[in-house]
């Protein structure tokens, strides 16, 4: 396995007891490899700041950057994301619930098998059964169901990505739960590794039962873009074409009822559903045109591809 830089992305809020026994603890798990470690303050109101100001005056392979406020763990994990230098990316919680030193057991991992994400494993959690587990073990059921990428523990706060695809996930709201499933998007290959999961020492847990509803909303855009990103009106078009059919259908059956047999129509519903059905269906078309249009306009103004290359083959 050859040596490389490793870049260790760490998003904290309020962690401040924890950042210097993370700190001491990479050090030593670490210790003979190369890897900077990118402490992600986002908004922290506690010590957080300070302590993480000492590790970088004593340790000169501690990287902060300090957010203005509290953006969220997907925008903290961005911008580590984006400063990361190492050709390999890893993504930790700064909790200590996560042991730094099955990095190069996910490492390991990637080389063996020639994966471009390694996806962390707790099977062992160590988390209230209730406040944590249960949501999270909620959500990966639905994340499972509705993706085509079949992992144990999506959530899993220690992930190893090569860093093409680290910094070409664009993630936004609650979608770092959904990195398994973007990096599927982007063409990775990706496996899944048992990981060591410790009991939470300091600090309050930031997740609950609440965030499984954001998790859901958030799902549904995964899973758009996952198979309608760039092709919107195959969605729409054909929701929108059965919608318009049926209402046409439904009018012509009236005009018809009303011309040969003298019906009523002005009391009747099926009229009204028939003309909602025609403008529901022209809309629904409409809007799949429009999609299709902007995704159109976005690669070519920006000049980003919609397919990757892993490899490019010159002879």
């Amino acid at each position: 396995m050859p040596e490389s830089m490793i870049s260790i992305v760490v998003p904290l809020y309020r962690e401040e007891e924890n950042v210097p026994l993370l700190v001491a603890e990479v050090a030593e798990k670490l210790s003979g490899h190369a890897y900077e470690l990118i402490l992600v303050d986002d908004g922290s109101d506690d010590g957080t700041v300070e302590a993480a100001k000492k590790a970088c005056q004593t340790d000169d392979r501690v990287v902060l950057i300090q957010l203005r406020r509290n953006f969220g763990q997907t925008a903290a994990m961005s911008a580590g994301f984006e400063r990361a230098k190492g050709q390999y990316i890893v993504y930790m919680d700064g909790d200590l619930q996560t042991d730094p030193a099955d990095i190069l057991k996910l490492l390991e991992r990637m080389y063996k098998d020639d994966l471009d994400m390694v996806n962390g494993w707790r099977k062992d959690r160590q988390d209230a059964s209730l406040s944590r587990n249960l949501p999270s073990k909620i959500a990966n059921a639905l994340i499972r169901r509705t993706t085509k990428v079949r992992m144990h523990d999506y959530g899993c706060p220690m992930k190893l990505m090569r860093a093409d695809v680290a910094k070409n996930l664009r993630i936004y709201g609650e979608q770092h739960r959904f990195l398994p499933a973007l990096a599927d998007l982007y063409g990775a290959r990706i496996g899944e590794e048992v990981v060591t999961h410790r009991p939470r020492r300091f600090g309050e847990s930031k997740y609950g039962i609440g965030r499984t509803i954001r998790v859901l909303v958030d799902l549904l855009l995964v899973v758009f873009f996952q198979r309608f990103t760039d092709r919107a009106l195959q969605l729409f078009g054909p929701v929108g074409l059965v919608s318009l059919v049926s209402g046409l259908f439904i009018d012509l059956w009236l005009t018809m009822d009303k011309l040969l047999f003298g019906a009523e129509l002005a009391g009747r519903p099926m009229l009204q559903l028939g003309s909602l059905m025609i403008v529901t269906g022209v809309l629904l078309f409409g809007i799949g045109l429009i999609l299709e249009m902007q995704a159109r306009t976005y690669y070519e103004s920006t000049g980003r591809r919609h397919y990757s290359v892993r490899e490019d083959h010159e002879e």
